[in-house]
């Protein structure tokens, strides 16, 4: 068993590990592993020893990596941990770059790098599709005319409060266009602890999250639920007051010229989907239909669909 030296990070690094590994053993009934319940368990989920013996690892260096003390953690013996906490392919990766284990490269901070012209070229070129270009913080850099009409609250607001996961939890409830608000977030937050384990020396990412945090209690929740995942194709599901219910499917490309940064591809996900997207683009919604909001623009209905 060695120590780790000390680095400036490395405390911020460890508490979020620390935090990590406790939420994932929580999640792992003893069942799952082949262990029988037990009559005392206080708490669902494995105890540090039963993790450190299905590990093959020692209880008292498991139980100081849980406490975040500052002790070296080989790839061979992180992925056993892995293992016996049925960590998937996101959360694998997330618990590397927390350990500080180099199997994962380091990423610079990149994000800030101006978008080529190209890229707009590109966007406006997937149309009638609705695309956009994401920060792995889900800021929103760019878009096309398809996006700014089906997604006009993103679009309209100033350029320092453009994220996508603030307007879910910050704007008024009857502003929100998705039937299942939280069904639709939570992957993206589980995606934002993903990229904050690469950015957890970054103070503009921690003032975002404590900020988030302290705006929506269900961020909070979410967030120390300790979720991670990755950018994937996933179905979205919003209703317009014009056409009704709209259907999307999400694709995420990432862009090989800015690190952490992907366009996102929004496909009608059936045929009536698709031709109320294109009643939308002929009649542009209204930001929010609800007659107390103060974005209140009514107008007709584009007709029956």
């Amino acid at each position: 068993m060695t120590t780790a030296p000390v680095s400036s990070h490395r405390p911020s690094r460890r508490a979020e590990l620390a935090a990590f590994l406790r939420s994932r053993r929580g999640r792992v009934a003893p069942a799952d592993v082949g262990l029988a319940p037990g009559i005392r368990r206080r708490t669902p989920g494995l105890r540090r020893e039963e993790v450190a013996q299905l590990a093959g690892v020692g209880v008292t260096w498991y139980t100081w990596l849980e406490q975040g003390r500052p002790i070296n953690a080989s790839t061979q013996v992180l992925d056993a941990v892995a293992r016996t906490l049925r960590l998937d392919h996101a959360e694998r990766e997330h618990l590397y770059r927390l350990a500080g284990v180099p199997t994962v490269p380091p990423t610079a901070a990149v994000e800030e790098r101006p978008l080529g012209p190209e890229v707009q070229l590109i966007l406006d070129a997937l149309g009638p599709l609705a695309a956009a270009v994401y920060s792995s913080r889900f800021d929103l850099k760019a878009w096309n005319a398809t996006y700014a009409r089906l997604f006009h609250g993103f679009v309209a607001e100033p350029p320092e409060r453009r994220n996508v996961l603030r307007q879910h939890f910050t704007a008024r409830s009857c502003c929100n266009l998705f039937i299942d608000p939280i069904a639709d977030v939570t992957p993206m937050v589980a995606m934002l602890r993903a990229a904050f384990g690469r950015h957890l020396t970054d103070p503009s990412w921690t003032r975002f999250v404590h900020g988030l945090a302290a705006a929506s209690p269900e961020f909070a929740r979410m967030w120390s639920a300790h979720d991670v995942a990755e950018p994937g194709p996933r179905t979205r599901v919003l209703h317009y007051d014009e056409v009704g219910e709209v259907r999307l499917t999400s694709t995420s490309l990432d862009l090989a010229g800015t690190p952490e940064t992907r366009i996102v591809v929004h496909t009608p996900a059936d045929d009536r989907s698709r031709d109320r997207v294109t009643a939308l683009l002929a009649h542009p919604p209204a930001r929010c239909s609800a007659p107390d909001c103060p974005d209140h623009a009514p107008r007709a209905p584009a007709g029956p669909y």
